[in-house]
């Protein structure tokens, strides 16, 4: 009988070692594991356990567990602490409004491979923010070392995965804890094994969570780390903690941050996740993909750059096939999902700071410290002002928590949620934008500061999100749309803006267009304007409005923005445009009492007086006028209430701007009663009394 050849179910390296060891241990090792067949078999054995172990992801409340390396997504480190990259808030403040961006990470450092740092540095401490994908990163790096050269892992070594939390008494034996993973994995006389493979340099030793050692502990580990390597330093070490836990004590190791994941990553995981033959059918990932960088959710996209929350977010696609409308439900999850399931998933218990310091407290303390910010423009908070404020809101709390030490609720906050985060020393700011929108929205509820607002912050681009937040966590949110209807119609302030909205309803009311009457008023003031000869930014503003009014039946003004702003240089194009735009006006019929027929044969009549490109300017800008006029004429409008001062656009670019935020937060919202909306409606682009 021929025997087959024998081949290593994994890597062959590693196999080799496991010989090698076993035969310098001796005894029931040397006998259990004397041949390659055999440590093959042993290695084997130790890869399941692993990969059962620590090689599967079940968290966030999924029905099942999910191989690691089925959605394992690859990382990127900053080539530098980005705490360390600026000196000062104001340059905090400078780099983030100069970038208009709504993320905090800098992304201009240079980014360094996992696969590149794990296989260059011996000693290596990663750190990150809760959720970042360390424990992840590390895991990963266990399974590329047992599959050898296939795993992209350059060195043959034994990965030891030791979880730092269990840790918690004062007498920590790292030793000890190594040989009983490897007799949980099924290796004889494992204590004398780990001795040898230490001795030998023969590990990849994962120390996983060291800010999640308990406080009485953490001395006493870190103490042991330090001797371990030192006695053990031909080994190979990853080590990971938060970012804000850190104190960078271990001299050996060299200290780096993972990057929040850029598009090209969020991409490849979504991919990643939706990999079931139904999935791929169905194409789920490219449409979550394409969902996910829809305009209206750029917020949610934010959170998507961290791997803990882009998890959430696929869980809620994979649900239910999109994400929530009502965006303020999906902020609150993630919120609760930071300040609270995370530590819950990992078992981390909380520190004695969080006694009496619940939960719906904690919210609202945030959600005070995210407003006042907002309302001072600030979005990055000096550490001494952070404490204060803790500490003031403590005080004031009846049946307040038992430690009112602001600084370690502060650290607290910033370490084991990481709701918080120190941006520079002593500088901090909220993990990310869309949170801290989501709690100042809250505050704003909560506090019952609708109207102011509505009255102080209706057109700024910043308060948006808010507004939308805003109308999403009310039961209700009449009052809300009531107060921005308010302060949008004290915008029209003078006789020309009230007498120009009066001609729009005039102009359009009884027309037999098929549109909303505030669409049709829209197209009034457009084609005013148009007439005006103004084609600027804040026209576009109005046709924004328009197609949040109207999405099923959207006016085409695409002909409007096609306009030359310098009409009297080719007198030819400029009547061609204004045939087309009679022609557009006659098919949509939004205009009353205006005969179509007539303007057009006029202006037919034109056509033999074109002057020649070559005439004097004052000749063809004369006939432009001509043709202007026939139009003004036509639809009884005076072309001196179109001519308006600075001061007046910049009113009605607002007004636009704050009816189309009306329509969009109607959409936010949980509830708006029919009535109040339909006066708010028949209302818009009205001239108020």
């Amino acid at each position: 009988m021929t025997m087959e050849p024998f081949v290593d179910p994994i890597a062959g390296g590693l196999v080799g070692i496991v010989v090698d060891i076993a035969k310098k241990v001796g005894g029931t090792v040397a006998q259990s594991v004397s041949d390659r067949r055999q440590a093959a078999a042993a290695l084997k054995k130790y890869e399941e356990k692993y990969r059962s172990r620590y090689g599967r992801l079940k968290l966030l409340g999924m029905q099942q567990a999910v191989e690691l390396e089925q959605i394992y997504t690859y990382v990127r480190f900053l080539d530098s602490l980005s705490i360390r990259q600026f000196a000062s808030l104001a340059s905090l403040e400078e780099t983030y409004r100069e970038g208009q961006r709504r993320r905090f990470q800098t992304q201009e450092s240079s980014k360094l491979g996992g696969a590149v740092v794990a296989n260059e540095q011996q000693y290596l401490m990663v750190l990150g923010a809760p959720g970042a994908g360390k424990s992840t990163y590390l895991r990963r790096v266990g399974l590329a070392a047992l599959q050898g050269k296939t795993g992209n892992y350059g060195h043959e070594c034994i990965p030891v995965f030791l979880e730092l939390k269990r840790f918690n008494q004062t007498q920590v034996d790292l030793k000890k804890a190594i040989a009983e993973e490897f007799q949980h994995f099924g290796f004889p006389e494992s204590g004398q094994f780990a001795a040898k493979a230490l001795e030998q340099g023969k590990l990849l030793i994962l120390l996983d969570g060291l800010d999640e050692v308990p406080k009485a502990t953490l001395n006493a580990v870190m103490e042991a780390i330090q001797n371990f390597v030192t006695q053990y330093e031909q080994n190979r070490f990853i080590a990971s903690c938060r970012l804000a836990a850190y104190r960078s004590t271990f001299t050996k190791f060299r200290d780096i941050e993972l990057a929040d994941f850029d598009d090209a990553q969020i991409q490849q995981f979504i991919c990643n996740w939706f990999q079931s033959d139904l999935d791929k059918q169905a194409k789920t990932a490219e449409k979550c993909w394409e969902i996910l960088n829809e305009a209206g959710n750029k917020a949610a996209k934010e959170l998507a750059h961290t791997p803990l929350l882009l998890t959430f977010l696929c869980l809620v696609y994979d649900r239910t096939q999109g994400f929530p409308s009502k965006r303020a439900t999906l902020y609150r999850k993630a919120l609760d999902i930071l300040l609270e399931e995370w530590a819950a998933e990992k078992r981390i218990t909380p520190g004695e700071i969080y006694q009496g310091l619940n939960t719906d407290l904690e919210k609202v303390l945030l959600s005070e410290i995210a407003y006042q910010g907002f309302v001072n423009d600030q979005l990055f908070f000096r550490q001494e002002d952070l404490v204060a404020q803790i500490k003031a809101f403590l005080a004031d709390t009846v049946d307040k928590p038992k430690y009112l030490d602001g600084k370690a609720v502060l650290d607290a906050i910033a370490v084991q949620q990481g709701i918080l985060v120190e941006r520079a020393e002593d500088i901090f700011s909220f993990s990310h934008l869309t949170l801290q929108e989501y709690l100042v929205a809250q505050y704003i509820v909560q506090e019952d500061k609708i109207q102011e607002l509505a009255e102080y912050h209706l057109t700024e681009q910043r308060w948006r999100e808010v507004f939308f937040l805003v109308s999403g966590s009310m039961r209700n949110a009449d009052r809300l749309l009531e107060a921005m209807e308010k302060t949008a119609q004290s915008y029209i302030n003078t006789l020309k803006l009230k007498a120009l909205l009066a001609w729009a309803d005039k102009a359009t009311e009884g027309s037999e267009g098929e549109y909303k009457p505030a669409a049709k008023r829209v197209g009034a003031i457009v084609l005013a304007r148009v007439l005006n000869r103004d084609r600027d930014h804040r026209l576009s503003l109005a046709l924004v409005f328009n197609r949040a009014l109207n999405r099923d039946r959207d006016l085409d003004y695409s002909l409007v923005l096609a306009l030359d702003l310098d009409l009297s240089l080719v007198p030819t194009r400029v009547l061609d445009f204004f045939f087309d735009l009679t022609h557009e006006y006659h098919k949509i019929k939004i205009l009353q009492s205006v005969n179509f027929k007539t303007l057009m044969a006029r202006l037919k009549t034109l056509k033999a007086e074109v002057p020649d490109r070559a005439q004097p300017y004052p000749v063809r800008q004369a006939f432009v006028n001509r043709i202007l006029q026939l139009w003004f004429e036509a639809i009884n409008l005076d072309p001196e209430l179109v001519k308006l001062s600075e001061e007046e656009l910049t009113a009605l670019q607002n007004y636009f701007y704050a009816n189309e935020l009306m329509v969009r937060c109607k959409e936010a919202a949980v509830r708006v009663s029919e009535k109040t909306w339909a006066g708010i409606e028949d209302r818009m682009l009205k001239s108020p009394l």
